[in-house]
């Protein structure tokens, strides 16, 4: 029970910060980031996101998966963003939601931006 605790404490903190998604050397495309929504929602202005590399993401059976802190987490349709990727790395955005059966914290994933997978 409490290693459980812990790893709930350290992946909340993990999540809470910030991997700056966009490059501070390309400005031109903070509007852009700021422009992104999803089914779910906005997806922020880009510096909630996390980049992934190409092992942590996957499509399977036309979904898609991403591994955030060492789990594999399905990522729903509606969050798939469908635009030209001018990033060019896969982008995930995502929050934390409590579950109350479990007494964990679940990550759920409110936009995802599929890379070049090269």
């Amino acid at each position: 029970m409490r290693g459980s605790i812990i790893v709930a404490i350290l992946t909340v903190l993990l999540l809470a910060l910030p991997a700056l998604a966009h490059d501070h050397e390309h400005p031109e495309l903070n509007g852009w980031y700021q422009g992104l929504h999803s089914g779910k929602g906005a997806c922020c202005d880009g510096s909630e996101a996390v980049h992934l590399a190409d092992v942590d993401w996957e499509s399977r059976d036309g979904h898609y998966r991403v591994r955030i802190a060492d789990e594999w987490w399905d990522v729903p349709d509606a969050a798939v963003l469908d635009e030209p990727n001018r990033d060019g790395r896969t982008l995930v955005w995502t929050y934390n939601d409590w579950n109350n059966v479990t007494g964990k914290f679940t990550i759920k994933v409110r936009c995802f931006m599929p890379g070049t997978m090269t």
